[in-house]
C-alpha cells in the first residue's frame, strides 16, 4: 500500500478508535468473539474500518459499511466477502487495481487512482446502519473529500448515493436530494468544483446473484469513469 498522508493517516486512526454508536459496538465486537466456524483460526479486527487505497485517488469509492465476516474480519474495505470478490475484480479489469483478488490487508492488493470509503464504519446488525449512525459517520467522509478533492465519486448503492447528496445538500450546493435520481449507471454533475457523481448498483450478494447486477454493468460504468477522469 502506498504511503499514507500524514492528513489520512491521522483521520484513519480517529476512525479505527472510534466507539459513538454503542449498538454497532456491541455488534462488531460480538462478532468478532463468537466468529463463523469458516474463520475460528482467525484473529477479527472487530473495530471500525479506516479507508483503503491511493492516497492521490482522483476516483473515490462510497460503499454502504462492512460486512460482519468480510471487512470487520479483515480490517480492509471490501475485503473477504463476496461483495468485495465482484468490486475487485471489476476494478482490476478496468485497470484500477493491480490484483482481481483482496483476501487479507497483506496480499499485495494495490488500488491505482481509486480509495474506497464507506457511508458506515462499522458492521451494523443485517447490513442496515440506522439514520443516526449514518450521520455519526459522516464527517470522516466529509474530512477525506476534503484531503483527496477527488474528480469522481461512485456511489455503490442509493444509501450511498443519498448520503453523499446529503452532505452536498448541508453545504447549500442543491436544494433537495430529489434532483438527483439514483439508478445504476446514473450520472449528475454538481457543479463547478465538485467531484461529478456516478452511480452503480451496490455488488451485494443479493445482486450479483440474481442478475440485477453483472460484471458487465460494472465495465460500462467504470469505463465512463476513466474516460471522464483522463478527459
Amino acid at each position: 500500500m502506498p504511503e499514507t498522508p500524514s492528513q489520512l493517516r491521522v483521520l484513519n486512526e480517529e476512525i479505527i478508535a472510534c466507539r459513538r454508536c454503542m449498538r454497532l459496538v456491541k455488534y462488531r465486537e460480538e462478532v468478532a468473539r463468537e466468529k463463523r466456524r469458516a474463520y475460528r483460526e482467525w484473529t477479527y479486527w472487530g473495530k471500525p474500518v479506516p479507508g483503503f487505497g491511493d492516497a492521490g485517488a482522483e476516483l473515490l469509492i462510497l460503499g454502504l459499511a462492512p460486512a460482519a465476516h468480510g471487512a470487520n474480519r479483515t480490517g480492509r474495505m471490501f475485503t473477504g466477502d463476496r461483495s468485495g470478490d465482484f468490486l475487485y475484480a471489476a476494478l482490476h479489469k478496468a485497470g484500477f487495481a493491480n490484483q482481481p483478488v483482496s483476501e487479507n490487508r497483506e496480499d499485495g492488493l494495490r488500488l491505482e487512482n481509486v480509495y474506497i470509503s464507506a457511508t458506515c464504519r462499522c458492521a451494523p446488525p443485517e447490513n442496515k446502519p440506522l439514520p443516526g449512525e449514518i450521520l455519526n459517520c459522516r464527517g470522516y467522509f466529509e474530512r477525506e473529500l476534503e484531503i483527496l478533492k477527488p474528480k469522481a465519486v461512485l456511489a455503490l448503492g442509493k444509501i450511498a448515493w443519498d448520503a453523499y447528496l446529503e452532505i452536498l445538500k448541508q453545504r447549500g450546493v442543491i436544494s433537495s436530494r430529489a434532483l438527483c435520481k439514483f439508478a445504476h449507471g446514473a450520472e449528475a454533475e454538481m457543479g463547478a468544483g465538485f467531484p461529478r457523481l456516478f452511480g452503480v448498483y451496490h455488488p451485494s450478494q443479493q445482486n450479483t446473484q440474481t442478475g440485477r447486477v453483472t460484471p458487465a454493468m460494472y465495465s460500462a460504468v467504470l469505463r465512463r469513469v476513466r474516460r471522464f477522469l483522463e478527459n
